[in-house]
Order: structure tokens, then C-alpha cells, then sequence
């Protein structure tokens, strides 16, 4: 039958005896006849039926190859990968060394216990990615020599970084462990040459000393000595406990009290016994209320639906939390309508503010806003904070200023904050926070302070820069090299030779700078100081000493809560040295990310 004329269908058999352009071939038997009925996919040497029709060859070639008619025909020695060849190929060392490295760092970051290699999933998981079988995770062991190799590396990397900037500067505290054990938390902040700020821990180191004055003090000495920075630390941020100011009056650098914990003691001090007394009782019960059932929280959140609210669960106050206060009131006067319709579905003793009682709260909301926005603004590591300082006072000072429309337990609560802040100025150290305004671009105009004590911050930084330039010859002799006798009589007739450009004085150096227009409250000091430390070198190298201070003890606080991740319930008996590599290894990794 011509081929023209073949149905639909029906398949002509080629020459050679095979069949869809050389894709299968007709079966072999064992005494060399040819089975006309059965056929050999050449892709995967499949043998299927054949009766005349190719509709389920196609379909095979479609389905199992992603082949059609018209693709050209395997080469005769291709065959089909099949699973079980990937299954019998090893992992090559050099990749398992890889994968341990990479398990090791993975335990660092993400604060795991070591025990996790033993667990069978993340074996199979593997196993699974990587197709081999025979695949063993690393023991313990291995782990934890990988996680000590790895924290020496990185610190011989941090140590490095730190031998290049001049000045660092310190934040500390002491935290309690849920295995009953003291450490000493230590961040270090400074600036690269490139005037990128950096933040760091140092260790978190077991004490079991009496946290007196004189044992603290040695404890950050002891840091300072085991990094070899002790001619470059400046100054140490800590909070305002009464051992840390002992013990900082010890210590060869300046300290700083977190501004942070001052502001939120005001306010502590300034609700103690205070007309909103009251209406923060109630909100306690309100909230507890319903955070300790569920099926109360369950109910509040059908009254947000049905009244088109957010559905948001109510926050609890806590006394050692900062701006929780603030939170609590907040989330209780955004849901009023949804809480008075839960608390009426049932009977209970727990009764809702009265109306004067929200009202109190919701002015005590707007002033609590503004000391939330300025902790905020002062707990960063990334960005400069200590410049900010006397900038955000001045603002705190402007809010809680008395005006007419201000009723009475209003103004006993402003002067009362107010009080409380002006008697801790003395303690803030005013000089070295008012010398950071003004090397800061966006504020060195000093509009935060009177115009007496501005003439009093400029000529500071006079004296600030005359001390550098009487220090820096000193320096200089104590670094020198012999020279090699050829070069000896070049130098000495460079030396007697005049200069048509006469170095700066004191004062040309602060005038040019205050001659520089500023920057804009968004933009970046440290950018500024970059672009422009080479016309201001003298005042750049006061920058990068009094902008890296921290203003606030958080970076310390927030390494703690990276602690607790570590030493857990199952994790109390850690030993101290295992403590200090994974939580430092763990900032270390995550800030290169």
C-alpha cells in the first residue's frame, strides 16, 4: 500500500527494521528471529507491544523523553541515566569538606546544638540533595572542632580589623543565665578607614566574682587585655547601676551612661504614685484578662472581625521592658468597642476604663510617643547615636513643656519627668555628648544648647585639638625607623628648607569646618566624614573618637538575647568557653552576611 494512502495511524516500517525514524527496532529473539510484535525504545531499551499502530509509541516518546517523530534518533551507545547510578556515585572529599564546614557554620549562626548531626532527617536530607547514600553527617566531635577552628579564624580576623583603627569604644553589662551563672557581655565599636561603622561583640565571659567596683573594673580590664587594645579604647557605655559608675571611675576611659535606661526610669519615676495610677490598674486586668484564656483571646479577636478591626492580641506591661507601657495603652484604646463587647458576653469582675480614664491615657499616649521615638533613635549600632544625644534631650525638654490646655495630672506627670532628667544630666557626661554634636555635620550648629555653651563647646574642641597636635609629634618619634645613612643629609637639607604652604592652625581647622554647609537630618555623618576627612583631617580623627560611642547599652543587651538562644533548658550546663565561641561566632557570622 503506497504510503499516501496508509491510515491514521498505522506505522510503514523503515529500513533496518526499525519504526519512528530509528527510535525503537524490532525485538531480536534468542535464535535470531525477528518479532514483529514487539519493539525496543532505543532511549531506554524498553520493550513494549506493537500491533500495527504507533499512537502508544508516540505517547511513550512524549511522556518518557519529551521526544517527537521528527527529532533525531539517539546515538547507538546512549542510554538512559537511571536513578540508581546517581545512588552508587560517592560523595568526593573534597565536597563532604565542604558540607562539614558548612554544617559547622550553620551550628554557629543559628545557635544549634551540636547534637543536631545525630539527627536522622538532616542525614536523609542530605542524602536526598546530594544523591549519595552512603552519606554519614559528621559526628559531634567534628562539629565542635570545626566550631573552635572557625572562632579563631574570625577572631584572628577581628583582632586585625581592630589593630587598624585608632580609637574603639566599649559597651557592658552583666547577665544572668538560666543555669545560675554571671557573664560579662563586651561589643567593641569603632570605624574602618573607610568610615563604615562596626559593631562587634568581644566575648561573653563567665564571672564569679562579687560584682563590686574594683572587680569590675578588672573584668573589662582583663577584656581589653586578652584583645590588646588597651591604648585604644576611649570610652565604655554601660547603664547606670551603681557598681558600673564605681567601677568606670577606675577605668582609664570615659564613660557613658545609656540614655536609653534614663529615660525610662523618668518615666518610671514619673507614674509611681501618680494620677494614672488608676487607669493603668485597670488596663493590667483588662489585658491579663484576656491573655491568660485562650478562649477569652478567642472572642476578643471575633469582636475585632465583626467591628472591621485589625485582629492584634493585646500587650502586656513589663517592668524592666522598655516603651511596654506605652504598647499596652495603645493597643487597649485602639480596641475599645472590640473589648467592651467580649467583656459583655460573659460575666466577670473585670471592668473596662471609664471614659475619663481612657482620655487620661490617651494623653499620657502622646507623651510617651515622643520618649519611645527617642530610644528608638538611640539604640542603633549601625548608624552614629551618641551625636543624636543633646538633640533628643532638647526635644524631650520642648514636649514636656506646660501649656495652657494641659490638665493637672498632665503637668504633675511632665514636671516630675522633667525634674527627674535634669537631676541626671550631671551623671550623662555633658562634655563628651555635646563635643559628639558638634563634629556631627547634621548638628554642629549647636541649635540644642544656649549660646554661651556653644563658645564653651568650640573652644573645648580648641584644646581637644591642641592636645592632638602637641601628642602626635611623640607618637611619631616613638614609631621612627633609623634611616639609611645615604638618606640621612637629604633629609636634614628637606628639613631646613621653607614651605609655601604653612599647616593650618587650631583655629583656620575649626573655622573652615563650620564653614561647611550641613547636611540634612536623614543623611549620613559618616558618608560626610568620608568624602570629606582629607580637607579635615585634624577635625576627622576627633570625629571617628567621639561618633562611634554608642548612646545606649542595646548593643550589649541585644548580645544577650542571642545568649539565651544558646544556653536553653537543655543547654544550662554549657561550659563557659563553648558559651563565649557560639554567641560570638553567631554575632560574627551574622553581621557578614
Amino acid at each position: 500500500m503506497p504510503l499516501s494512502l496508509a491510515r491514521s495511524g498505522s506505522t510503514v516500517m523503515e529500513a533496518g527494521g526499525t519504526l519512528l525514524n530509528g527510535k525503537f527496532k524490532f525485538k531480536i529473539g534468542k535464535d535470531g528471529s525477528v518479532d514483529k510484535n514487539k519493539v525496543i525504545c532505543t532511549y531506554c531499551q524498553c520493550e513494549l507491544s506493537y500491533h500495527r499502530s504507533s499512537s502508544s509509541l508516540k505517547y511513550h516518546l512524549m511522556a518518557k523523553h519529551t521526544a517527537d517523530v521528527d527529532s533525531p534518533p539517539p546515538p547507538h551507545n546512549q542510554t538512559q541515566t537511571r536513578l540508581d547510578s546517581f545512588r552508587q556515585r560517592p560523595m568526593d572529599p573534597a565536597t563532604k569538606m565542604k558540607l562539614t564546614v558548612a554544617i559547622a557554620k550553620w551550628v554557629a549562626t543559628a545557635c544549634r546544638p551540636t547534637s543536631v548531626v545525630e539527627d536522622e532527617g538532616l542525614q536523609n536530607i542530605i542524602r536526598i540533595a546530594s544523591n549519595d547514600w552512603t552519606y554519614e553527617t559528621p559526628s559531634r566531635g567534628t562539629i565542635t572542632h570545626r566550631v573552635e577552628t572557625l572562632f579563631q579564624t574570625e577572631k584572628s580576623q577581628l583582632q586585625l580589623a581592630l589593630g587598624q583603627t585608632d580609637t574603639i569604644t566599649l559597651t557592658g553589662d552583666y547577665w544572668t543565665s538560666l543555669g545560675n551563672d554571671n557573664y560579662l557581655g563586651v561589643t567593641a565599636h569603632y570605624f574602618t578607614p573607610q568610615w563604615e561603622l562596626q559593631s562587634h561583640a568581644l566575648t561573653v565571659m563567665k564571672t564569679e566574682d562579687r560584682h563590686f567596683a574594683e572587680n569590675v573594673a578588672e573584668h573589662f580590664m582583663s577584656v581589653v587585655r586578652e584583645w590588646g587594645i588597651e591604648k585604644k579604647v576611649v570610652s565604655l557605655t554601660t547603664d547606670s547601676a551603681r557598681n558600673m559608675v564605681a567601677a568606670a571611675r577606675e577605668l582609664p576611659f570615659e564613660h557613658l551612661p545609656c540614655i536609653a535606661h534614663s529615660v525610662h526610669r523618668a518615666v518610671t519615676v514619673s507614674l509611681h504614685n501618680s494620677p494614672f495610677d488608676s487607669a493603668l490598674a485597670k488596663c493590667r486586668k483588662l489585658v491579663g484578662h484576656f491573655k491568660h484564656s485562650p478562649a477569652n483571646a478567642l472572642e476578643l479577636e471575633r469582636q475585632q472581625v465583626a467591628l472591621n478591626q485589625r485582629k492584634e492580641e493585646l500587650t502586656q506591661e513589663v517592668a524592666t521592658r522598655w516603651n511596654s507601657t506605652l504598647e499596652m495603652i495603645k493597643r487597649v484604646n485602639r480596641n475599645v468597642e472590640p473589648l467592651r463587647a467580649a467583656l459583655a458576653l460573659h460575666s466577670t469582675k473585670v471592668a473596662m476604663p471609664t471614659a475619663t480614664e481612657l482620655e487620661k491615657t490617651k494623653k499620657l499616649e502622646a507623651v510617651l510617643e515622643h520618649c519611645r521615638y527617642v530610644t528608638d533613635l538611640l539604640g542603633g549600632e549601625k548608624f552614629v547615636s551618641c551625636s543624636v544625644v543633646m538633640p533628643a534631650l532638647c526635644h524631650l525638654s520642648r514636649v514636656m513643656e506646660i501649656t495652657e490646655d494641659d490638665p493637672a495630672y498632665l503637668i504633675k506627670f511632665k514636671q516630675t519627668f522633667s525634674a527627674d532628667m535634669e537631676g541626671r544630666k550631671d551623671k550623662l557626661n555633658i562634655a563628651w555628648l555635646r563635643v559628639a554634636t558638634a563634629l556631627d555635620p547634621r548638628f554642629k550648629d549647636l541649635k540644642c544648647l544656649s549660646r554661651p555653651d556653644r563658645v564653651v563647646v568650640w573652644d573645648f574642641i580648641r584644646d581637644l585639638l591642641r592636645q592632638q597636635e602637641t601628642e602626635r609629634p611623640a607618637a611619631l618619634d616613638d614609631q621612627s625607623m633609623p634611616e639609611p645613612e645615604k638618606k640621612k643629609p637629604a633629609l636634614m637639607f628637606a628639613q631646613d628648607s621653607s614651605s609655601d604652604e604653612e599647616e593650618d592652625t587650631v583655629d583656620q581647622c575649626i573655622e573652615r569646618y563650620k564653614a561647611e554647609p550641613m547636611i540634612g537630618i536623614e543623611d549620613s555623618p559618616q558618608e560626610w566624614w568620608s568624602t570629606h576627612k582629607a580637607s579635615h583631617n585634624e577635625m576627622a580623627s576627633l570625629a571617628s573618637k567621639y561618633l562611634a560611642t554608642p548612646a545606649t547599652s542595646v548593643p550589649c543587651e541585644r548580645l544577650f538575647s542571642l545568649s539565651g538562644h544558646v544556653v536553653q533548658k537543655k543547654r544550662a550546663s554549657l561550659l563557659p568557653e563553648n558559651v563565649n565561641r557560639l554567641v560570638c561566632l553567631s554575632n560574627w557570622l551574622k553581621d557578614k552576611k
